[in-house]
């Protein structure tokens, strides 16, 4: 019947959702008690509403907890496994229909006592729960566990020295008076208690990197609040339950009255539950009484209420029918310092009868003397999440130096400035310029060496005029490395790129010209007069100026092209050099040999033609601009199928002109389809079929299949309606670097840094041409946590980041600049949960087996550093 029972429970769990759930999660820490005793820590923390159950509850219900140590000669357990913490409940189960014992909230700790004759060898072995929340019970699980114990030292032990581990306390019985009262305190040591969880760092819900606190290198919880709980007699039914919080200096905890509007995100409020009972009733709320301080709280960003100074007193007037039952219930609570912030809670009982009363874990007193604060101010200092001792150099010897593309870089965009150059060259405002300018130096020269000169002099000018316009954009890099990003993926910036290229586009098409003033030209022309290298200068100039409107559109493609790669200005000034030269060197090459003039083509039409197709190709790239902005604030709008459904009605449209079934404004009469039209036609009827390709839904990524021609101009095909996804290719991982780093510890596997950008090409390049390779997957999917860290995240940064980056992203970047000195995307870092370098640093890598060879590197030398071969550095995590 139990299995049947059991059966019809895990199938309506299924049914209920078909994700997978994870309601408890379980943490193991071994101390050093005396000689040779040690304690195993087994701590469970649950989701809300979910139970696990304890190992005295009936098996005729649900699976009881249960530890099942393998058998050994080097250790022997003493006594059995102790549970505390938490809230337990004894009554009926209605899902079973049994009397069970279960814990309803965490943290619970399971100790076991263990007295250890050889250390080298582990302790190991699994325990057994099973987990159930009011509607569904989980299929029972087991969870391996393996200690290694560590003889405590001073300093650097992982224990705590049986002398230190509780405070002292002397029991004094105060003198009666009115109103008689009874304190007890939760002095103890907090395994006793189960108020957190050893060794596990969580983040809260507002995102920010504040953790449970914890020694790194004794195992001793920060414990930054103590309570005392005692009960008052007031008349002959009514008393006042009283609890009073005592915090080390610089830490505070919060009001229970916490006006935080729905999409605010805070700081938790203390509350102060009793549980339900026929013989006690609350009379009114809980009055809380304290130095209070209410404003905007730096580390959340809301107004809140909290209490900055002890002691701090709650107080709860209680109308008690019957004296002989205990009065009981639990306390929760979160206490934050500037830099790091915890949650914790605690149980309580009270005996109206005999005015004691005590924390759950402790014998009831009628007087506990203990010492208001513990520890020194500024002892409970946040731990750094990296180390940069750590990650100077690798701990392996495998890996090669760190690659980087910023050469190749430089000549590719290089490259497309001059291939942008050649596009501007065949437009009317710069074609008919060429044989005009050769002619006049060649026919107003005294000789033709001279004419050569000039018309050379001419051509560098025009090269020069181009470079000095990148000028700008070197001193703004040189202020912060990161402002070309910041300014590419400016949100209105891309917007207004968005609609200044259809501004373009539609003069191409030919609705309207876009001149510069013609001040501009004049003064221009003018200064032409000087004569010189001088005068040549500014017949340069004068060109740049009144061909604006058709290299304008162009050249604004390079600048925001640039503007959104990661080489800086230099890549900039790269573009700006190959757009300057493949203007200037017609009319140098032209000018040296004139009788080519004879081969160009005749002004006309075709030139329009040209146009036009630029006009179609400036169309798509402000939807590219859109799309940038669209990622960066993830407003959903111009999503995968979106974005790909625009530039295929584009294309079209494309093909439909070339076809000759569209004109526009200044198009000539078409008599015949020349060649060259039906060549482009089809080409662009290929692309889009291309295109169309980029819908085929790949199931065993989870997603679309890539189009790898379109990397980094598409969105990622993750960013879908139909089939969205956090990750590229459906991976999992994490976009905050505490909670990576947490999971890591939890897992116990290395961790990939990908440092990466919403608007980065080779970012998009990587994750859609490498990582789906299968020697490359299977290492991303199930040997590494992937931490991707967004340096172009434009939401705002929270809590304590706020005071020192507006954006997230700012963040992700500085941590790149400074740990690793690198500020180009996409870079990739292995490291170990502890912060250890694994292997050195790479950045774009497209070669697939290159990248699989430096993931089973970093994956090796993780091995090796586990198992003791590699000794690890000594550094302390957070002492930089």
């Amino acid at each position: 019947m139990k299995a049947v029972v059991l059966a019809l429970f895990c199938l309506l769990s299924i049914s209920l959702g078909a994700q997978i759930l994870e309601p408890v999660k379980w943490n193991m820490t071994s101390r050093h008690l005396q000689g040779d005793e040690y304690e195993l820590v087994f701590t469970a923390s649950m989701d809300d509403h979910w139970s696990i159950y304890s190992q005295h509850t009936s098996d005729e219900g649900p699976v009881p907890t249960s530890f099942n140590f393998e058998a050994g000669d080097h250790y022997s357990r003493i006594g059995e496994v102790a549970e505390s913490g938490g809230k337990k409940k004894e009554g009926m189960d209605p899902l079973f229909g049994v009397n069970v014992i279960k814990f309803v909230k965490g943290p619970v700790l399971f100790t076991q006592k263990v007295k250890v004759t050889d250390i080298s060898k582990p302790i190991t072995g699994y325990l057994e729960f099973m987990t159930c929340d009011d509607e569904r019970c989980l299929p029972p699980t087991e969870v391996d566990f393996s200690f290694s114990v560590t003889p405590a030292t001073d300093n650097t032990s992982g224990a705590v020295e049986p002398s230190k581990a509780e405070p002292e306390v002397q029991k004094t019985i105060e003198k009666e008076s009115a109103p008689t009262t009874a304190v007890a305190s939760n002095s103890k040591s907090e395994d006793d208690r189960g108020q957190n969880v050893f060794g596990e760092k969580k983040t809260i819900d507002s995102g920010n990197d504040l953790q449970f606190s914890m020694d790194d290198q004794t195992d001793k919880m920060v414990d930054p609040v103590q309570w005392q709980v005692a009960i008052e007699k007031s008349s002959d039914e009514e008393y006042e339950v009283v609890f009073t919080a005592s915090m080390q200096e610089g830490w505070c905890i919060y009001s229970q009255y916490l006006d935080l509007k729905e999409d605010e995100i805070g700081p938790l409020p203390t509350t102060i539950s009793f549980d339900e009972s026929e013989t006690y009733s609350l009379i009114g709320k809980t009055a809380e009484e304290g130095k209070k301080k209410e404003g905007l709280d730096p580390t959340f960003g809301v107004v809140v209420a909290k209490f900055v100074d002890h002691p701090v007193t709650f107080r709860q007037k209680i109308k008690v029918t019957d004296p002989s039952q205990l009065i009981t219930g639990y306390v929760e609570y979160m206490t934050c310092d500037d830099k790091q912030c915890f949650p914790a809670d605690f149980g309580f009982k009270a005996d109206p009868v005999t005015l004691q009363a005590a924390i759950d874990g402790e014998e009831m007193t009628a007087s506990l003397d203990i010492p208001s604060m513990m520890g020194e101010p500024g002892a409970l200092a946040a731990a750094g999440l990296l180390d940069v001792d750590r990650l100077n150099q690798p701990v392996g010897e495998c890996g090669s130096e760190t690659t980087t593309v910023q050469g190749k870089g430089y000549w590719t965009i290089f490259f497309l400035g001059f291939i942008g150059g050649l596009l501007a060259l065949l437009t009317p405002c710069v074609f008919p310029m060429i044989p005009l300018t050769v002619s006049f130096f060649t026919k107003g020269s005294e000789n033709r060496k001279q004419g050569l000169t000039k018309a050379f002099l001419y051509g560098f000018s025009i090269f020069l005029v181009y470079i000095i316009l990148s000028i700008p954009f070197h001193l703004m890099d040189s202020v912060d490395s990161s402002i070309l990003n910041q300014i590419s993926t400016n949100v209105w910036l891309n917007v207004s790129f968005f609609i200044i290229f259809v501004f373009f586009a539609f003069s191409f098409f030919g609705y309207y010209e876009i001149t510069l003033p013609s001040s501009w030209t004049n003064k221009a022309s003018n200064a032409e007069s000087v004569g010189g290298y001088l005068g040549i200068f500014f017949m340069a100039l004068t060109l740049a100026l009144v061909s604006f409107s058709c290299t304008g559109p162009i050249l604004g493609s390079l600048l925001a092209g640039a503007l959104s790669s990661s080489g800086g200005a230099m890549q900039l000034t790269m573009g700006m050099g190959g757009f300057g030269l493949a203007l200037a060197l017609p009319f140098a090459l032209f000018a040296a040999f004139p009788t080519w003039l004879n081969s160009l083509p005749r002004s006309g039409g075709w030139l329009n033609t040209v146009k036009v197709v630029l006009g179609f190709l400036e169309l798509a790239l402000a939807f590219k601009f859109l799309s940038n902005a669209d990622l960066t604030k993830h407003w959903g709008v111009l999503k995968y199928e979106v974005f790909l459904g625009i530039w295929i009605l584009i294309a079209i449209g494309l093909a439909l002109y070339l076809a000759g079934k569209i004109k526009f404004p200044h198009d000539s009469p078409l008599k015949k389809i020349k060649l060259g039209r039906v060549v482009m036609t089809g080409l662009t009827i290929a692309l889009v079929g291309y295109m169309a390709l980029g819908f085929i839904y790949d199931n065993e990524m989870g997603s679309y299949k890539p189009l790898k021609l379109l990397s980094g101009l598409a969105p990622p095909s993750y960013y879908s309606w139909f089939h969205p996804g956090d990750c590229p290719q459906n991976l999992d991982c994490f976009k905050d670097l505490a909670q990576g780093l947490a999971y890591a510890k939890q897992v116990n596997k290395p961790v990939m840094l990908d440092f990466t950008g919403y608007n980065c090409v080779n970012c998009r390049k990587m994750e859609e041409h490498v990582w789906p390779e299968q020697g490359v997957y299977n290492y991303l999917k199930d040997e590494f946590v992937l931490i991707s860290l967004y340096v172009d995240d434009r939401n705002p940064a929270t809590g304590e980041d706020a005071d020192k980056y507006r954006y997230i992203g700012k963040k992700w970047h500085k941590i790149q600049e400074e740990y690793f000195g690198a500020n180009s995307q996409p870079y990739y870092v292995l490291i170990s949960p502890e912060s250890e370098l694994l292997t050195r640093p790479v950045a774009y890598t497209p070669d697939p087996e290159e990248y699989s060879e430096f993931l089973r590197c970093g994956l090796d030398t993780y091995k090796r550093l586990s198992n003791g071969e590699i000794q690890r550095p000594d550094t302390r995590i957070g002492s930089k």
